[in-house]
C-alpha cells in the first residue's frame, strides 16, 4: 500500500471509506485502564493488524469493535454503526473468532455449520468453507472429540459463513501446524481480495508481516506506532544485522561508535552488531583498514519481531495466555448474539 507507507504516521493518506473509526477508545476494570485512548481508523478491504504483550488492552479493544464490550470513553463506529447502539445491525455485517471459544460437547462439525449457515440470510457455503479449511474429513466428528488444530479451523470458518463486510480474528492460527498455518493465510489474503475487511490481533509477527498492510501496536493500554510493517522495521533501532567472526579481536567501543550502530554483542567469538545501512558500510571500511577477515560475513533485515521489541522494550510472548485484559473467552460472536 504505497499511500500507507507515504502518510507520516501510518495512516492512508487518502482514505475513502474507515471501515473501522475507533477514536480515543477508554476502557477501565478495576479502576485500572486497560485502553487508554487508543485511535485508529481501518480501511475497507484492509488487513489491519493488532500487536501487543499479553495484558496490552488488545483483545478489550478489538471487543469493543465487536459490541461486546461497552466503551467507558471515546467513540467506536463500524462501517458508520455504534457497535452497541446498533448490535443486530452489527452481527449481519461482521463476523468473529474470538481467543477462546466453546460449543456444545456434542454438536457435530456438520450440525454446527449448518445451525451458523442459517443464522444469515445470504451465507457462504458452509461445505467449501469447510473443504477449503481441511474439515471435510471431520464433518461427523463431535466437538468434543476435535483437536485444537481443527477447533480453531471450526471457528475460523463460523467467523466467515455469514459472508460479512468485516471479520475479526483473534489469534487466528493458534494451535494451527505450519501447513495449516499458511493454508490459512491463503484463506485470509483470498478474503480480503473479495472486498472484506480484516481485523487481526496475533502474536505471532510472521503471520502480521505476511498478512498485514499496516499494524498498530499497543503497550499497556497505549497506542505506541502505527504504519506498515515494513515501515515499523526501518525505523527499528536494529534494522539491519551484521555478524561476523573477525581473524582477531575487535573493541566493543570501536564498533559502538559507528555510524548508527545500535547494540553489538558477542557469543563465542561470533560478533553482531544492530544498526543501519550505513553501519553495514562502516563495518566493512573498518575491517578493510585494519586488515581483519570477517569470517562468516552475514547481513540480514530485522524483522517485526524485532520492531516489536524496540517499540515495547519486551519480547512477544509465545501465544495467548488468557483473560489477562479482561477479555470475554467463551462463546463466538455469531452464537451468542443470535445474528439473524
Amino acid at each position: 500500500m504505497d499511500d500507507a507507507a507515504a502518510a507520516p504516521d501510518g495512516q492512508t493518506a487518502s482514505m475513502a471509506v474507515a471501515m473501522v473509526d475507533v477514536n480515543g477508545l477508554r476502557k477501565v476494570y478495576a479502576g485500572r485502564p486497560v485502553v487508554d485512548g487508543v485511535s485508529f481508523a481501518v480501511e475497507e478491504g484492509e488487513i489491519f493488524g493488532i500487536l501487543g504483550p499479553n495484558g496490552a488492552g488488545k483483545t478489550t479493544t478489538v471487543e469493543c469493535v465487536e459490541g461486546l464490550r461497552t466503551p467507558d470513553g471515546g467513540t467506536v463506529r463500524v462501517a458508520g454503526l455504534d457497535p452497541v447502539a446498533d448490535h443486530d445491525e452489527i452481527t449481519r455485517i461482521l463476523g468473529a473468532q474470538l481467543q477462546e471459544s466453546e460449543l456444545q460437547a456434542k454438536l457435530t462439525v456438520r450440525e454446527a455449520l449448518e445451525l451458523y449457515s442459517s443464522f444469515y440470510r445470504a451465507p457462504a457455503d458452509w461445505r467449501l468453507l469447510g473443504e477449503r479449511l481441511g474439515l471435510t474429513a471431520h464433518l461427523d466428528a463431535r466437538f468434543e472429540k476435535l483437536s485444537g488444530g481443527q477447533k480453531q479451523r471450526l471457528f475460523i470458518a463460523l467467523a466467515l459463513i455469514g459472508n460479512p463486510r468485516i471479520v475479526v480474528l483473534d489469534e487466528l492460527t493458534a494451535g494451527l501446524d505450519p501447513r495449516g498455518r499458511r493454508d490459512t493465510w491463503s484463506l485470509i489474503e483470498d478474503v480480503r481480495d473479495a472486498g472484506v475487511t480484516v481485523l487481526l490481533v496475533t502474536h505471532f509477527m510472521e503471520e502480521a508481516q505476511r498478512l498485514c498492510d499496516r499494524v498498530a501496536v499497543i503497550d499497556r493500554g497505549r497506542l505506541v506506532a502505527l504504519d506498515t510493517p515494513s515501515e515499523l522495521i526501518r525505523h527499528a533501532a536494529n534494522a539491519t544485522l551484521i555478524s561476523f567472526t573477525p581473524s582477531r579481536p575487535v573493541g566493543h567501543g570501536t564498533l559502538g561508535a559507528l555510524p548508527g550502530a545500535a547494540s553489538v554483542t558477542e557469543k563465542a567469538g561470533r560478533i553482531t552488531i544492530g544498526g543501519t545501512d550505513e553501519t553495514v558500510n562502516a563495518v566493512i571500511a573498518l575491517l578493510v583498514r585494519e586488515d581483519i577477515t570477517a569470517e562468516r560475513l552475514r547481513v540480514v533485515d530485522a524483522t517485526l519481531d524485532d520492531a516489536f521489541l524496540d517499540l515495547t522494550g519486551r519480547r512477544r510472548e509465545p501465544g495467548p495466555a488468557g483473560p489477562a485484559d479482561g477479555s470475554v473467552t467463551s462463546g463466538s460472536a455469531a452464537a451468542s448474539e443470535g445474528a439473524q
